[in-house]
């Protein structure tokens, strides 16, 4: 498993057995999920486990997931959102506009190695959890988000789904490799990459000039 300094965004890593007592047996249910999710590949977790983990009969939990399916769009909705926290905080973070839609691809690769099988669960599980289409309003946060600045940034002329796109793919295709080891796990190397693509230096750093 890729592991980074980066720290988790899922619940703290414990075990939720015997945790839930009562209130919002769906939620609880996610969020062991999402615990379960931090030491295993989603393959490997079933309702049964997530049902002694939370401490409840089966029968309780496939009242609001019926199957696994249903569990994993639950847990990849989540996760999106999760992304999407991350997202909107790293480009508060460096003050909006080309640094912060940088700053968006930046926080988008460390939140996929410092949660590698929740990142491939959102974008692998069959869902509505990537879709990013022009001129529908009824995309999940972080594609809004992304469209957004896209939108926003794009010079006269261009066409700011492809900006959406490229940008999407930059960050998207250099966390996948670095999870699949393809690529060395390396800060200055998400920097360096993310800020020749998107074509803004991240705050501090001076432009190179290839």
């Amino acid at each position: 498993m890729v592991t980074m300094s980066t720290s988790k965004n899922t619940p703290s890593k414990r075990s939720t057995k015997k945790a839930y007592h009562h209130g919002d047996l769906r939620t609880a249910l996610v969020d062991a999920g999402l615990v379960l999710l931090a030491d295993r590949n989603a393959d490997d977790l079933s309702l049964r486990e997530l049902a002694r983990e939370v401490g409840v009969s089966a029968t309780a939990v496939y009242r609001h997931f019926p199957d696994k399916h249903a569990l994993m769009s639950a847990l990849a909705a989540d996760g999106l959102r999760q992304l999407s926290i991350a997202q909107h905080a790293a480009s508060d973070a460096a003050g909006g506009g080309p640094r912060g839609f940088n700053a968006t691809g930046r926080a988008y690769v460390r939140f996929a190695l410092a949660n590698p099988a929740l990142f491939r669960l959102i974008f692998s599980h069959p869902s509505r959890a990537g879709k990013l289409s022009r001129g529908d309003d009824d995309v999940p946060d972080a594609m809004a988000f992304l469209r957004a600045n896209a939108v926003a940034l794009a010079p006269t002329g261009t066409d700011p789904m492809a900006i959406a796109l490229h940008g999407w793919s930059v960050a998207h295709g250099l966390a996948m490799l670095m999870l699949d080891g393809q690529v060395p796990v390396d800060e200055s190397t998400i920097d360096a990459v993310i800020d020749r693509e998107l074509g803004q230096p991240a705050p501090g750093r001076k432009r190179r000039h290839a």
